[in-house]
């Protein structure tokens, strides 16, 4: 029998002072600027730089690895805005709008 993992819910302190879950903010759409690059062990997916449309966060341009086909001109949709993708090594070619 194997034994059963323990998942811990991460909460995160809001400005109001109330603690709330990822998991219960909505999901916020963000559009696709510019194509870093690919990634993954085999290329599968593409790291973005997408601009938050709405939500806390609504303007912020931020870092981000996609998987599936995308443009640039996109919709794409996020479940959180607080964490970034980190820097992909040698992202010489760059589409941007």
């Amino acid at each position: 029998m194997a034994k059963q993992q323990r998942v811990k819910d991460k909460a995160t302190e809001n400005s109001s002072g109330t603690i709330t879950k990822l998991s219960e903010e909505e999901a916020v759409n963000a559009l696709v600027e510019q194509l870093i690059g690919r990634t993954g062990a085999r290329g599968e997916v593409t790291q973005v730089k997408a601009k938050i449309l709405n939500g806390r966060n609504k303007g912020r341009s931020m870092r981000r690895n996609v998987k599936g086909p995308v443009r640039i001109g996109d919709l794409i949709t996020l479940r959180e805005t607080e964490i970034e993708a980190r820097r992909i090594k040698g992202g010489s070619k760059v589409r941007s709008v």
